[in-house]
Formats: C-alpha cells, structure tokens, sequence
C-alpha cells in the first residue's frame, strides 16, 4: 500500500501583492515564479523531494522523509530570498489525491490566500518514522511515443504543444477519476504521475483511454520506494526498458 506525503505550497496574498502599490510587469512576475519554482525544487529535491509548478503561486510537492522542521527551514529560506513567503500544508494519505485535499483544507482553514493576516503558516502531520516503508511512493513516468517523429519534426511548434498538452490532461482527469492520482507535465513531452499502487491492468487502461479520447499514445515505467526521488529514478529506469522492449507498461 502506498502512503503518499504530499505537501500544498501556497505564495501567501500573492495577488494583492502584484497589483500593490500599482501592478507590477507580467516579465517581472513570471521571473519571480520561475526563480521561486526552481528553489523550491532544489530546496525539497536536496531532502528527497519533488515539486512540481502547476499554477505557480500554488505547488505541490511529494515529500516522504521531510519533517516539520525541514518544511520550516524551506519556509524561512524563501523568507529571506524573495519579497513574499509562502505557507506550506502536509497531508498523508494511500491516495495521492486524498492527501491533497486534505492539505489544502488545511491551509483553507488557516485563512484566505489573499488575507494579508495569513503568513507562513505551517499545518498538518508529516508521516510518524515508524510508519514509512519501501512501498509509500509510487511514481509513474510517461512519455508520448515517438514525439519528435509525429510532432516536433512535422508540425508548427505550437501545434505540436496542443498535441502534447492534450494527451496530458486526458491522462490527468483519468488519473484523478480512476485512481486518485496527481498527474504533472515536467516539460518535454514527460508527465510524472503520483499514484496510489495503481497496476499495470490500471496503466494500460490509462494508456488506451488517451489514445482513444484525443489520440496521442503513451508508455510508462512504474517504479516504487520510501521518496520521491528514489521511486522517480527507478520510474525513468523503467521507461527506458519500454523504450529498449518497445513495451507500454513496465515496473522497476
């Protein structure tokens, strides 16, 4: 069973921010969320961790391992970094999704993202050491087939960002829908989804529903561990088995 740490970061009143003393340049705000993005991910990937963006002012990391205290440090270093803070949520939970939720009723609990009130605030129960075990990250990785082939050497570049982007979200709202898991475009044509000890029956669903509802097909390796980064590693191990096997699903 797996026991997924998912943790909600939230740039605390980020929008009265970027309109406060009058708005600021988008170049500007979209330099701060890249810069404040690849700390965060340096800051949780030194402790085993992932992040991953989604809409920038709010991301989510997996974050097996990581204390309360880790969070805090995290916490205090985007302090004296940049000119907002950010609050950060812990949940646990089998279901990826589950634990999401949970985390950010917690952070909803504390006060709005845009209350000026609400700082830093840090919530939740990280996993007790005692309760961690080999099987509590599952991570999925896919990659579109032959992507340069059908894309990026045919079509208009932003034609070919639609083909990808609509195979991501396909695979997004099953994956949430079937299996409570959080999916995450990583750039490319890569999507890494967080999973609740989904199994190859459960993949290869996956895989045949994308290709039947907007026509893009996947593969996927699987792989399984204590963090984030581990369970990443053997997932990307494992693509490069579907890759050399010419396979759809394979596990680490």
């Amino acid at each position: 069973m797996t026991n997924a740490q998912v943790t909600l970061i939230q740039i605390d009143n980020y929008g009265p921010w970027t309109v406060t003393p009058e708005p600021r340049r988008e170049v500007d705000l979209q330099t701060l969320q890249s810069r404040l993005y690849a700390d965060l991910s340096q800051l949780f990937g030194n402790r085993e961790g992932y992040v991953f963006f989604t809409r920038f002012d709010n991301m989510v990391a997996v974050t097996n391992g990581l204390d309360a205290d880790a969070h805090a440090l995290i916490q205090e270093s985007v302090g004296n970094r940049y000119p907002v803070t950010v609050s950060l949520s812990i949940a646990v939970d089998p279901a990826p999704a589950a634990a999401l939720g949970t985390a950010t009723s917690q952070l909803q609990d504390a006060g709005s993202a845009q209350d000026g009130e609400r700082t830093e605030v840090l919530r939740g129960e990280p996993l007790p050491p005692e309760r961690r075990t080999d099987d509590d990250v599952q991570i999925a990785h896919f990659d579109v087939n032959d992507a340069t082939g059908k894309y990026t050497d045919q079509l208009n570049e932003f034609d070919s960002f639609i083909n990808i982007e609509q195979g991501y979200a396909e695979l997004m709202r099953y994956m949430r829908r079937a299996h409570d898991s959080l999916s995450f475009f990583v750039g490319g044509d890569n999507i890494i989804v967080v999973c609740d000890a989904v199994d190859e029956t459960g993949y290869l669903d996956a895989i045949e529903h994308v290709r039947e509802a907007v026509g893009v097909d996947l593969k996927v390796g699987v792989g399984t561990d204590r963090t984030a980064q581990a369970a990443g590693m053997a997932a990307k191990h494992a693509l490069e088995t579907c890759r050399d096997e010419r396979t759809d699903v394979e596990f680490a």
